[in-house]
Protein backbone atom coordinates (compact mmCIF):
# COMPACT_ATOMS: atom_id res chain seq x y z
CA UNK A 1 0.00 0.00 0.00
CA UNK A 2 1.40 3.40 -0.95
CA UNK A 3 1.09 6.48 1.19
CA UNK A 4 -0.53 9.62 -0.12
CA UNK A 5 1.28 12.92 -0.58
CA UNK A 6 1.81 14.47 2.84
CA UNK A 7 2.55 18.02 3.85
CA UNK A 8 5.63 18.56 6.00
CA UNK A 9 5.04 18.33 9.70
CA UNK A 10 4.10 21.50 11.56
CA UNK A 11 7.49 21.45 13.24
CA UNK A 12 9.48 21.22 10.00
CA UNK A 13 7.45 23.85 8.13
CA UNK A 14 7.53 26.40 10.94
CA UNK A 15 11.13 26.04 12.09
CA UNK A 16 12.94 25.05 8.90
CA UNK A 17 15.71 27.24 7.52
CA UNK A 18 15.00 26.06 3.98
CA UNK A 19 11.84 25.99 1.88
CA UNK A 20 10.70 22.54 2.94
CA UNK A 21 7.87 22.25 0.39
CA UNK A 22 10.13 23.21 -2.52
CA UNK A 23 12.69 20.65 -1.34
CA UNK A 24 9.94 18.02 -1.21
CA UNK A 25 8.69 18.85 -4.70
CA UNK A 26 12.20 18.94 -6.15
CA UNK A 27 13.14 15.59 -4.64
CA UNK A 28 9.89 14.06 -5.84
CA UNK A 29 10.52 15.37 -9.37
CA UNK A 30 14.10 14.07 -9.31
CA UNK A 31 12.88 10.60 -8.36
CA UNK A 32 10.39 10.73 -11.23
CA UNK A 33 13.15 11.88 -13.62
CA UNK A 34 15.13 8.78 -12.63
CA UNK A 35 12.19 6.56 -13.47
CA UNK A 36 11.29 5.91 -9.84
CA UNK A 37 7.84 5.98 -8.30
CA UNK A 38 7.87 8.57 -5.48
CA UNK A 39 4.80 6.91 -3.98
CA UNK A 40 6.60 3.60 -3.58
CA UNK A 41 6.53 2.79 0.11
CA UNK A 42 10.32 2.74 0.40
CA UNK A 43 10.60 6.22 -1.13
CA UNK A 44 7.81 8.25 0.43
CA UNK A 45 9.86 9.21 3.47
CA UNK A 46 12.78 10.03 1.15
CA UNK A 47 11.11 13.04 -0.45
CA UNK A 48 8.67 13.89 2.34
CA UNK A 49 11.16 14.03 5.20
CA UNK A 50 14.64 12.55 4.86
CA UNK A 51 16.02 14.47 1.86
CA UNK A 52 14.75 17.92 2.92
CA UNK A 53 16.08 17.35 6.45
CA UNK A 54 19.42 16.17 5.08
CA UNK A 55 19.78 19.19 2.80
CA UNK A 56 18.89 21.53 5.62
CA UNK A 57 21.68 20.10 7.77
CA UNK A 58 24.26 19.89 4.99
CA UNK A 59 23.79 23.54 4.00
CA UNK A 60 23.56 25.15 7.44
CA UNK A 61 26.94 26.77 6.80
CA UNK A 62 25.15 29.16 4.43
CA UNK A 63 23.22 30.60 7.38
CA UNK A 64 24.73 32.97 9.93
CA UNK A 65 22.18 31.78 12.47
CA UNK A 66 23.94 28.39 12.55
CA UNK A 67 27.43 29.79 13.13
CA UNK A 68 28.92 28.64 16.44
CA UNK A 69 29.57 31.28 19.06
CA UNK A 70 33.27 32.03 18.81
CA UNK A 71 33.87 33.08 22.40
CA UNK A 72 37.45 34.27 22.88
CA UNK A 73 39.80 34.54 25.82
CA UNK A 74 42.79 36.76 26.48
CA UNK A 75 45.92 35.27 24.95
CA UNK A 76 48.66 34.67 27.49
CA UNK A 77 51.30 34.52 24.76
CA UNK A 78 51.71 34.87 21.04
CA UNK A 79 52.67 31.22 20.61
CA UNK A 80 51.33 29.38 17.60
CA UNK A 81 48.14 27.38 18.21
CA UNK A 82 47.93 24.19 16.13
CA UNK A 83 44.92 21.90 15.73
CA UNK A 84 45.17 18.88 13.43
CA UNK A 85 42.80 16.21 12.19
CA UNK A 86 39.55 18.19 12.11
CA UNK A 87 36.95 16.20 10.15
CA UNK A 88 35.54 17.91 7.09
CA UNK A 89 32.38 16.98 5.18
CA UNK A 90 31.18 19.27 2.41
CA UNK A 91 29.24 19.26 -0.86
CA UNK A 92 30.85 19.93 -4.24
CA UNK A 93 28.91 22.75 -5.87
CA UNK A 94 29.53 21.28 -9.34
CA UNK A 95 27.97 17.86 -8.80
CA UNK A 96 26.32 18.18 -5.36
CA UNK A 97 28.24 15.10 -4.26
CA UNK A 98 30.17 15.00 -0.98
CA UNK A 99 33.86 15.43 -0.44
CA UNK A 100 35.42 14.59 2.89
CA UNK A 101 38.75 14.66 4.64
CA UNK A 102 40.65 16.49 7.37
CA UNK A 103 41.64 20.07 8.02
CA UNK A 104 44.75 21.20 9.88
CA UNK A 105 44.84 24.68 11.36
CA UNK A 106 47.53 26.90 12.85
CA UNK A 107 47.15 30.47 14.01
CA UNK A 108 49.25 33.00 15.85
CA UNK A 109 47.02 34.93 18.23
CA UNK A 110 47.33 38.65 18.67
CA UNK A 111 45.30 39.41 21.77
CA UNK A 112 42.76 36.59 21.91
CA UNK A 113 42.43 32.85 21.54
CA UNK A 114 39.35 30.72 20.99
CA UNK A 115 38.47 27.45 22.70
CA UNK A 116 39.97 24.49 20.84
CA UNK A 117 36.59 22.79 20.39
CA UNK A 118 35.35 25.93 18.65
CA UNK A 119 37.89 25.42 15.88
CA UNK A 120 36.28 22.10 14.96
CA UNK A 121 32.80 23.59 15.23
CA UNK A 122 33.80 26.52 13.02
CA UNK A 123 35.25 24.22 10.36
CA UNK A 124 32.08 22.11 10.42
CA UNK A 125 29.91 25.20 9.99
CA UNK A 126 32.05 26.57 7.16
CA UNK A 127 32.03 23.17 5.45
CA UNK A 128 28.27 22.72 5.40
CA UNK A 129 27.53 24.50 2.15
CA UNK A 130 27.85 24.08 -1.60
CA UNK A 131 31.44 25.02 -2.39
CA UNK A 132 34.73 23.82 -3.83
CA UNK A 133 37.71 22.73 -1.78
CA UNK A 134 39.92 25.66 -2.75
CA UNK A 135 37.27 28.18 -1.72
CA UNK A 136 36.48 26.33 1.50
CA UNK A 137 40.15 26.33 2.52
CA UNK A 138 40.36 30.08 1.92
CA UNK A 139 37.07 30.77 3.72
CA UNK A 140 38.16 28.85 6.82
CA UNK A 141 41.49 30.71 7.01
CA UNK A 142 40.08 34.17 6.30
CA UNK A 143 37.07 33.67 8.53
CA UNK A 144 39.11 32.41 11.45
CA UNK A 145 41.56 35.30 11.09
CA UNK A 146 38.65 37.71 11.42
CA UNK A 147 37.00 35.84 14.28
CA UNK A 148 40.06 35.88 16.56
CA UNK A 149 41.91 38.83 15.03
CA UNK A 150 44.88 36.53 14.46
CA UNK A 151 48.19 37.81 13.17
CA UNK A 152 48.59 34.77 10.91
CA UNK A 153 46.51 31.72 10.00
CA UNK A 154 47.35 28.68 7.91
CA UNK A 155 44.84 26.06 6.86
CA UNK A 156 45.61 22.82 5.04
CA UNK A 157 42.77 20.64 3.81
CA UNK A 158 43.16 17.12 2.40
CA UNK A 159 40.02 15.57 0.96
CA UNK A 160 38.63 12.81 -1.24
CA UNK A 161 35.90 13.81 -3.69
CA UNK A 162 33.09 11.40 -4.46
CA UNK A 163 32.51 13.21 -7.76
CA UNK A 164 35.87 11.69 -8.77
CA UNK A 165 35.52 8.38 -6.96
CA UNK A 166 31.96 7.57 -8.11
CA UNK A 167 32.05 9.10 -11.61
CA UNK A 168 34.59 10.56 -14.03
CA UNK A 169 37.97 8.94 -13.39
CA UNK A 170 36.42 6.73 -10.66
CA UNK A 171 39.52 7.00 -8.49
CA UNK A 172 39.50 7.86 -4.79
CA UNK A 173 42.52 10.15 -4.85
CA UNK A 174 43.28 12.82 -2.27
CA UNK A 175 43.46 16.54 -3.04
CA UNK A 176 45.36 18.91 -0.75
CA UNK A 177 44.84 22.68 -0.63
CA UNK A 178 46.44 25.35 1.54
CA UNK A 179 45.72 28.97 2.31
CA UNK A 180 47.57 31.41 4.54
CA UNK A 181 46.52 34.76 5.97
CA UNK A 182 49.49 36.83 7.10
CA UNK A 183 52.91 35.22 7.38
CA UNK A 184 54.24 32.41 9.54
CA UNK A 185 57.88 32.44 10.57
CA UNK A 186 60.15 29.66 9.34
CA UNK A 187 60.02 28.06 12.79
CA UNK A 188 56.21 28.24 12.84
CA UNK A 189 56.03 26.73 9.37
CA UNK A 190 58.26 23.88 10.54
CA UNK A 191 56.13 23.31 13.65
CA UNK A 192 52.95 23.24 11.59
CA UNK A 193 54.44 20.88 8.98
CA UNK A 194 55.73 18.58 11.71
CA UNK A 195 52.33 18.47 13.42
CA UNK A 196 50.55 17.70 10.14
CA UNK A 197 53.05 15.02 9.11
CA UNK A 198 52.82 13.24 12.45
CA UNK A 199 49.02 13.34 12.53
CA UNK A 200 47.40 9.92 12.32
Amino acid sequence: MTRQHQQPSMESSETSDIDWQKAQRATRMLLEALGEDPNREELTDTWQRRMPASLETLTEGQRESAKPEMRTFAAESGELVIKTGISVYSLCEHHMLPYHGVAHIAYRPKDEVVGLSKLARYVRWRSRRLTIQEKLTQDIASGLANEVNAEAVRVELAATHLCEAMRGVEAATETTTQFTVGELTENEQWRFRSAVDTHE
